[in-house]
């Protein structure tokens, strides 16, 4: 047999096969019981289903995307809402009433991202996310850190520290009880320098030294720089930006240096405290007193407390 003819057998036998296949009763009965399945999750023309593909427009909210603020710098994007229609009928339809708090969203991410702006700082997470966060730069008060780790265990908070190199460098310890409690940690620089007057190659090795040591210690890599006492200037930003890191700035200062009792510093912190808030605080007497008083209120705002990082991301707070 040749091979043409040997090819046009094997077709017509794979075409019996399949012919044989598509007409045997289960494939029918398979195929009717999907059809069966669709037809019960979603009925034409059902006035719940219409009901929630009018409404859902109201419910609705659109992405916003990343931008630098003529005042704020640095604004991270955040993801819209859009309705689930066919989900949502889904858990609605048992009850056949339209119910708000059974809608079912999907998450909208934004055209611009935190990653495609040009390097500036960043003083908070974006205005519509409910959450703050404790910045705790750390250079000195060795002596509060284990206090204030027991509080942030006891409320289930994580924090962002930000180590000095040469701190790290003494207190190999300490530096690997707060990575080890799952809180974040950025790079303080280290020598705590002017970093607003420092040439362009002691900056980077102020920052890269620092990234060495906390990696060294912790096995942690640093992606978040704070300039110390936020002192910076253009350039100390963008050699942030060509090593992987953020600059990180603040919205409400402690002043806890200042050493003000616990009442003035949670009322100063309180009266401030907005959607998105980066909180600065260092390991001091009146911080670890007032620290649990912050969280318990802060709290009751309906913020989440979380670290830098994760306020900085696009997702949504679900409530």
């Amino acid at each position: 047999m040749s091979k043409k003819w040997k090819h046009l057998v094997a077709i017509c036998v794979i075409g019996g096969v399949s012919w044989m296949l598509v007409q045997s009763p289960s494939v029918d009965q398979y195929v009717t019981a999907l059809k069966s399945q669709s037809v019960s999750v979603v009925k034409k023309n059902d006035p719940l289903l219409e009901e929630i593909k009018q409404k859902a427009k109201e419910y609705e909210v659109s992405p916003k995307n990343a931008m630098i603020d003529s005042v704020w710098k640095t604004v991270p994007g955040y993801n819209g809402l859009k309705v689930d229609i066919l989900s949502s009928y889904k858990v609605m339809k048992d009850d056949g009433v339209f119910d708000e708090k059974k809608l079912i969203y999907k998450q909208i991410r934004p055209k611009t991202h935190l990653s495609q702006l040009k390097a500036a700082p960043i003083y908070r997470a974006h205005p519509d996310k409910p959450v703050a966060s404790f910045l705790i730069n750390v250079a000195w008060g060795n002596e509060y850190i284990p206090q204030m780790l027991s509080v942030l265990k006891k409320h289930n908070v994580k924090a962002t520290f930000f180590l000095e190199g040469r701190w790290t460098k003494n207190n190999p310890e300490l530096a690997k009880m707060i990575t080890g409690a799952g809180h974040e940690v950025g790079n303080h620089s280290y020598t705590h320098p002017n970093m607003q007057k420092l040439s362009s190659s002691l900056t980077r090795k102020e920052i890269q030294e620092t990234n060495d040591v906390i990696k060294a210690v912790t096995g942690v890599s640093s992606s978040l720089f704070a300039p110390p006492s936020g002192a910076f200037r253009d350039e100390t930003v963008s050699i942030a930006d060509e090593l992987g890191m953020d600059t990180i700035m603040w919205s409400v200062d402690t002043i806890d240096w200042q050493k003000p009792t616990p009442s003035v510093l949670t009322e100063r912190v309180l009266s401030r405290i907005h959607n998105g808030a980066f909180i600065l605080m260092h390991p001091t007497e009146s911080t670890a007193k007032s620290l649990e008083t912050l969280i318990v209120n802060i709290k009751k705002k309906k913020l989440h407390i979380t670290t830098v990082s994760e306020a900085l991301k696009e997702e949504r707070i679900m409530h």
